[in-house]
């Protein structure tokens, strides 16, 4: 049977078959990881990287900070084009799926005040994210345009994924936060919890292996990228 690799080359989570499963993972795992992103905006005490980014430019521009999600996923995919990247139904999805679930999430739970709400919400939307994390990665549709931009960059310029996500991260945390994004404890906590978080819903949503006979509908993604730079 064909198995998907990982950037490293060794053999990962199969992608074999059960689409139906696994679109059901791949968009629900988006609309969470959407609604988990809005969750940390609620909680005011700092958001992952590429969120300090979306919610600077959304206090720049005036727009939600959903839509600002989209126009910089859609963008960062345009990057893929000079580093050859291929992108998935799941990296498309990704663009806008997150953005629509981040601002409805937004518009359904009230604003929160003093840290005995904010606390519990952080660590809600934290884990709430390694969950989406594992759903999408595992469902095997492509990695998100953020992720397939450090891997692109790791392939083309033969530099560690480590020293490569490191290397945008910061570059992307440093202009939001001078745009007014949030960094905090929460932007922290996300840093060290979400790898381990990841790995470990990557392997509750693994999907099964087909039988031997089975169409192969998708190939592997650089789970590498978020979890063994």
């Amino acid at each position: 049977m064909r198995q998907a690799t990982t950037t490293t080359g060794g053999p990962t989570l199969s992608t074999q078959s059960r689409p139906g499963r696994r679109l059901i993972q791949l968009y629900v795992g988006l609309g969470l990881y959407g609604a988990s992103s809005a969750l940390l905006v609620e909680a005011g005490l700092g958001l992952e990287p590429w969120g300090v980014l979306h919610q600077g430019l959304a206090e720049l521009t005036g727009l939600s900070i959903g839509v600002v999600s989209i126009i910089v996923g859609a963008a960062v995919l345009l990057l893929w084009i000079p580093l050859r990247q291929r992108p998935g139904l799941g990296t498309v999805s990704n663009v806008f799926v997150v953005g629509i679930a981040m601002d409805a999430t937004l518009a359904a739970v009230p604003a929160v005040h003093g840290l005995v709400v904010q606390v519990p919400l952080l660590l809600a939307g934290i884990a709430l994210n390694g969950v989406a994390t594992g759903l999408y990665i595992a469902a095997g549709f492509g990695p998100g345009p953020r992720d397939g931009l450090m891997t692109g960059l790791h392939r083309r310029t033969g530099r560690s994924i480590r020293l490569m996500r490191t290397a945008v991260e910061v570059a992307v945390v440093v202009t939001g936060f001078a745009l007014g994004g949030t960094i905090g404890i929460g932007t922290v906590l996300y840093a060290v919890s979400i790898g381990p978080l990841a790995q470990l819903f990557l392997r509750v949503f693994a999907v099964p292996p087909a039988s031997e006979g089975s169409t192969v509908v998708a190939t592997g993604q650089p789970q590498g990228a978020i979890l063994r730079p």
